[in-house]
């Protein structure tokens, strides 16, 4: 990969800016939750939600892996994660007044400049019905460790779940929010909000330097899991890809390009895919969501000795590039999976192949067409800041659970009587997301 053809996709990133459509986006978030009872982030001191038991505050104050500390029944509880080397981040900047929406797409984007951060509130709602047996729910959580691109500011829960808390798993960089329920209780109910600061993510060639990763993390991030291996027909396969390419930037860039010429987007898949990559391969059909296109660049990259990791999330709001690519009103089922790879002098790079292969099934885009284009070239080292990171771990044994193992956690996960549901569940899953921008 030539030097010009990266300062080429750099240079598109200065096409991003806020549209207008964010700033009546902002406007509905903020008229469709006037009728809602307050739901306090931690982040805003003194703040206390409206009940009949009295409240309890707990803000950690070490790096402990399980926060350990159950909530009884009935009470209102709050987290706020301690930070580890926080970026400067400025307040939120209030959005200009709303004007005409105008739709947008990814060679039409807007000039003006945009704010670095925005905070969002994202509010779960969950009801679980026809449940017998002691319960237990699980729930992702944003990714607790502070980045350039994305903080979390805090946690608060209310329900009547019997106990409820935080665990953390230092080993797969993730939080996990877990309640439980006795047996006998009368459907049990849940609100989660969780406030979270973004900005847009950026791949600057021109700029190397950044922090070595951990030689643990990196060596995590080289290892096979049950559905990704990275020997026979994956090595045989990225090897092709990358043919003589000897750069690890431009190999990691020649593997993103063999996956979203090679794959399809398939609408029909369940949630964000399977991830079942040798399954993918044998088979031939490479065709899936974003999960099944991001774990394929991840097990690519890893049989050729590039470190590399898919990033789980959930879409919380519109997108400046293509409308299919965002996501407002209820976000029980946009969850989206990205993936990054590492390269010494540049660290992590992010791509985003999925979100490709999506707006080319969603915008009936041509491999000829001036959108698609740009596109390939600005996924290739972007992330829009609309959307939440959860985290990076596979092969996820849930704390407390009966059950194996998850290949990815992204989705609420529920278990009763030794049996295992999720959120795809609507009989017995009542489930609601929604997030609202916070005014600065």
């Amino acid at each position: 990969m030539k030097r010009r053809d990266f300062l080429a996709a750099s240079t598109l990133l200065s096409l991003l800016a806020p549209s207008a459509v964010l700033a009546a986006n902002k406007k509905k978030a903020s008229t469709q939750d006037a009728g809602k009872p307050a739901a306090k982030s931690t982040s805003r001191s003194g703040a206390k939600p409206a009940g009949k038991t009295s409240d309890r505050d707990t803000t950690r104050t070490g790096s402990k892996a399980d926060s350990g500390r159950a909530s009884s029944k009935g009470r209102h509880h709050s987290y706020r994660p301690v930070a580890e080397k926080p970026p400067a981040a400025p307040p939120p900047v209030a959005s200009p007044p709303p004007t005409t929406v105008e739709p947008r797409n990814a060679i039409s984007l807007p000039d003006e400049p945009q704010p670095n951060w925005r905070t969002y509130d994202i509010t779960s709602l969950i009801t679980l019905n026809q449940v017998k047996g002691k319960l237990r729910l699980w729930l992702p959580l944003a990714q607790y460790k502070d980045t350039s691109w994305q903080r979390s500011l805090g946690h608060f829960w209310r329900g009547n779940f019997d106990s409820a808390g935080i665990y953390r798993d230092p080993v797969a960089d993730m939080e996990v929010f877990y309640a439980d329920w006795k047996e006998g209780s009368a459907t049990p109910q849940l609100q989660l909000v969780s406030q979270v600061a973004k900005q847009d993510r950026h791949f600057d060639i021109t700029r190397r330097g950044s922090a070595a990763e951990r030689s643990e993390v990196l060596r995590r991030c080289l290892q096979s899991s049950n559905l990704v291996p990275i020997d026979g027909l994956v090595r045989r396969t990225a090897e092709r890809a990358i043919g003589r390419i000897k750069d690890p930037v431009a190999q990691g860039k020649a593997i993103y390009d063999w996956v979203v010429e090679n794959t399809s987007f398939d609408p029909a898949q369940s949630g964000i895919g399977r991830g079942d990559v040798e399954a993918m391969l044998d088979s031939g059909q490479l065709s899936g969501k974003s999960a099944d296109i991001a774990l394929l660049f991840v097990g690519l990259c890893r049989s050729i000795g590039i470190p590399a990791r898919p990033v789980f999330g959930l879409r919380v709001d519109s997108s400046r590039l293509f409308s299919g690519l965002g996501a407002t009103g209820n976000l029980r089922a946009v969850q989206h999976c990205r993936a990054e790879f590492y390269t010494p002098g540049y660290g992590w790079i992010p791509v985003d192949p999925g979100d490709v292969r999506k707006a080319i099934h969603d915008e009936h885009l041509g491999n000829g067409d001036a959108k698609l284009v740009v596109l390939r070239k600005l996924l290739f080292g972007f992330w829009e800041m609309n959307w939440i990171a959860y985290n990076a771990a596979q092969d996820v044994s849930l704390r407390g659970a009966s059950g194996g193992l998850l290949p990815f956690l992204v989705l609420p996960q529920a278990e009763a009587a030794g049996v295992r549901f999720d959120s795809t569940d609507i009989q017995r899953f009542g489930y609601t997301v929604n997030a609202s921008r916070v005014e600065g």
